[in-house]
């Protein structure tokens, strides 16, 4: 496939993301016909739509795209950092710590929220750092990344539901949070979530040319000039952050870092100069099309964004597994 056509791929997502938004504008336990869009946009119409669509719609659809980008582009990095095509923030157990960390924060320490996404990177660093030491054996091997991340995920998953029940008083606050939704947020969280958001996706596009040379294999890339293990955990550190941050904003929502960059690679290929913008658009379109199904399916109740990943996610995880094992 030329580039050419590759970037008027991208583009023809953006365009469907655009409009997929203006859609889910009108969705929700409540719609909203296009006239009232309009006018509220023309700055007319009903207050109470302008609070729905302006207050409570726009901020969860701009978390729902950001959040869905940096999922994606997480995992694909991760996939890279990893040679294992079934790494995930969630899979991995990245998720699961920096969700520990966000967690403790919100029980014990809130005067302390305005440092969570810090607080949540560190939690994902020491839970990745755990995956290396436990799979690490003469290098990395793929199976036992994956082996090792589910128990790290169980060890964490334990500590975060001890947590839950030692404070059932007061965790009802967090609850949609544990599950992963976008419920409930507003300005505030897009303002102070965006400009991490920013750092993250420019840190991703600096990690280009080294997630292409290790794809290469470790011998040739260093053989490129490549210092292999600096990359890997640079990379990782940027993955690790991108996951964080949006797990300290909405909670854990699982297999966005899996779905979306191998129908990414099955679309446009593996170069990464294209597989991460790829990933951003379509991981945002993803998510942004799985909460608008969570405001929607049961209507008026709202389901948490991360139970509808799950059931999505966990049948592509299972295929991509048999068909890795019949490839072996």
């Amino acid at each position: 496939m030329k580039n050419r056509t590759k970037v008027l791929i991208i583009l023809s997502l953006l365009v469907v993301l655009i409009f997929l938004s203006l859609i889910s504008i009108k969705m929700g336990s409540v719609d909203i016909g296009l006239k009232d869009i309009i006018d509220i946009i023309k700055g007319q119409g009903d207050s109470i739509n302008r609070g729905i669509i302006i207050d409570m719609r726009m901020p969860r659809i701009i978390l729902a795209i950001f959040v869905g980008a940096n999922l994606a582009i997480s995992g694909a990095l991760l996939q890279a950092v990893m040679k294992n095509p079934l790494a995930d923030p969630g899979v991995t157990g990245v998720s699961s710590g920096a969700s520990l960390a966000a967690i403790l924060i919100m029980m014990y320490f809130p005067e302390m929220y305005g440092i969570l996404p810090l607080v949540a990177f560190i939690g994902g660093i020491i839970a990745c750092s755990l995956i290396y030491l436990l799979a690490w054996k003469d290098g990395i091997d793929p199976m036992r990344i994956i082996l090792s991340g589910v128990a790290v995920n169980a060890m964490l998953g334990g500590a975060t539901s001890f947590i839950s029940i030692m404070n059932s008083e007061s965790i009802q606050g967090v609850l949609m949070w544990l599950n992963g939704s976008l419920a409930a947020r507003g300005w505030k969280e897009v303002q102070f979530f965006i400009p991490y958001t920013i750092l993250g996706l420019i840190l991703s596009i600096v990690c280009i040319k080294g997630a292409n040379l290790l794809g290469l294999g470790d011998e040739a890339a260093s053989n490129l000039g490549l210092s292999v293990n600096k990359t890997r955990v640079l990379i990782s550190l940027v993955a690790v952050f991108l996951a964080a941050i949006s797990t300290s904003a909405v909670g854990v929502i699982g297999f966005v870092g899996l779905v979306v960059p191998h129908i990414s690679r099955m679309i446009i290929g593996s170069d990464y100069k294209f597989l991460i913008p790829m990933s951003c658009v379509l991981g945002a379109i993803v998510l942004l099309l799985a909460d608008s199904f969570a405001r929607t399916l049961i209507r008026p109740i709202e389901l948490p964004v991360g139970i509808i990943m799950a059931i999505i996610g966990g049948p592509f995880f299972l295929f991509l597994l048999r068909r890795n094992k019949r490839n072996a």
